[in-house]
């Protein structure tokens, strides 16, 4: 009977993140909550495992909160717009090049991990470019959501925050042993993107010979008039605020625009070059949790930036609302942690499951996760996927002697990060195609198999460097 109201509780919650009926918040901690009542707990009983839940999520939570500000600030002040420029740059004329500039604006730009503002910077800057070259427009969605789907494994990108959160762990954890698949990734993705631009240079030159059926084949790729971006607070990185990274795409034309000139900081580039490279040098050699370094590192740029608790409570505002939205995200899957573990419905839940998997694939978890992590973004929102799925499968894995670390990072390599860029589950993947003006089928057609690619060959690099296991002995 518990197992079943867990697995209710689970698939209720799903559905209605999957139909956006209510907010992820009402989701995540009203089902539970409601859950734990009928199976018989009382109110006191339900605060305890309220708070316990809460407990376990409240440094990641801190931890996202004032990394958002803090690269929100170094946005603001102008850190990237040098990199930004200079890459638009060299990418010129020659499209493997524009292609490959496309992925680096796209790393560079979700260094802060919000996939919203990453497509609002990325876009924009290169559409010009393809559009004078004739390149094609899947081409440049594809190539931008490599850069960021890459790069939104780092901490504070959504996905790592919330699997750190289900298991009770920094993030840090998760991400340090995780960094040279992530760099095989950036590799990995640039690479592709070099190929795609070969590949439309090839097109292009067929399009001045007259080839019909190479001009068509871009004419039909692209959709007249910009699709809507639905407001959701669904999932991304920070995606559910968003992410991938739901998440709620920041307004283009908010007060206060990063490119302002009174916000921009230009005499103390190097200062803030410093700090960041310092901030994440410390998050890497773990000298303090996370969320105090990102805490200490919010507070420098705060006073040497925008002095004064005018300007500083300007900046905190303008930032604080997608931030929130996550927060209050993380803090409603703690509710739903702490109830589902407390009320003992996931332990009976990983006991059924348990019984239905054969022994003979139970060892190659960890390997199966990892390999259908992108299409499941598909499927599942980061929401819906880490604080629904991932927690099952934890507790599967532990009926087989199988790390949840080694679930989480499995996960982490694909799930709502490579694979987010084509999520209908979060709301940046709307803002990425229509910005691009692609078609939606097109687009998931056209990058799936990339972003699939990019997964897997960072899966074998986490295998190679022993992260994660093939098999569990």
């Amino acid at each position: 009977m518990l197992s079943l109201l867990g697995f209710g509780t689970i698939a209720v919650i799903l559905l209605l993140l999957f139909t956006q009926r209510v907010a992820a918040i009402v989701a995540l901690a009203g089902v539970p909550l409601a859950a734990a009542f009928l199976a018989g707990n009382s109110p006191s009983e339900v605060a305890g495992f309220v708070k316990e839940g809460l407990g376990g999520v409240v440094g990641v939570a801190a931890m996202f909160l004032f990394a958002i500000v803090f690269f929100g600030i170094m946005r603001d002040a102008g850190l990237f717009d040098p990199l930004i420029a200079r890459i638009v740059k060299w990418a010129g004329s020659a499209p493997p090049t524009v292609a490959v500039a496309t992925t680096a604006l796209a790393l560079v730009a979700h260094l802060d991990g919000a996939g919203a503002v990453t497509f609002l910077i990325a876009v924009p800057a290169m559409l010009p470019i393809y559009e004078r070259l004739g390149m094609s427009r899947l081409v440049l969605a594809t190539c931008v959501g490599l850069g960021a789907g890459v790069m939104n494994i780092v901490p504070w990108g959504g996905p790592t925050a919330r699997a750190a959160a289900t298991l009770g762990v920094d993030a840090n954890e998760l991400w340090v042993p995780l960094i040279p698949a992530q760099i095989a990734g950036v590799v990995f993705a640039l690479a592709i993107a070099y190929y795609l631009g070969r590949r439309e240079r090839t097109r292009l030159a067929k399009v001045a010979a007259g080839d019909v059926k190479a001009e068509v084949e871009e004419s039909t790729a692209r959709v007249g008039q910009r699709i809507p971006v639905p407001a959701t607070g669904g999932t991304d990185g920070p995606a559910s605020a968003g992410s991938g990274g739901g998440e709620t795409p920041e307004e283009p034309d908010k007060p206060d625009k990063p490119d302002e000139p009174s916000l921009l900081r230009p005499k103390l580039f190097w200062v803030n070059v410093v700090l960041v490279v310092a901030t994440l040098a410390a998050l890497i050699a773990a000298v303090a949790p996370p969320e105090t370094c990102f805490i200490i590192a919010t507070i420098v740029a705060l006073l040497i930036n925008y002095p004064g608790m005018k300007a500083q409570s300007a900046r905190i505002e303008a930032h604080a609302v997608g931030a929130m939205l996550m927060v209050g995200t993380l803090l409603a899957a703690g509710v739903l942690l702490g109830v589902l573990d407390g009320s003992g419905m996931i332990e009976s839940m990983a006991v059924s499951a348990a019984n239905v998997i054969p022994d003979w694939m139970a060892p190659a978890l960890p390997l199966i996760v990892g390999v259908f992590a992108v299409p499941m973004s598909l499927i599942f929102g980061p929401d819906a996927y880490y604080f629904g799925v991932l927690p099952v499968l934890i507790e599967v894995g532990d009926q087989f002697g199988i790390s949840a670390i080694h679930l989480a990072q499995a996960s982490i390599i694909g799930e709502e990060t490579v694979g987010f860029p084509i999520s209908p589950m979060t709301g940046a993947f709307y803002l990425l195609v229509g910005l691009a003006k692609v078609d939606i089928g097109r687009h998931i057609r056209h990058t799936l198999g990339w972003a699939w690619l990019v997964s897997l060959g960072m899966l074998g690099v986490a295998f190679a460097t022993g992260v994660i296991p093939v098999w569990v002995s």
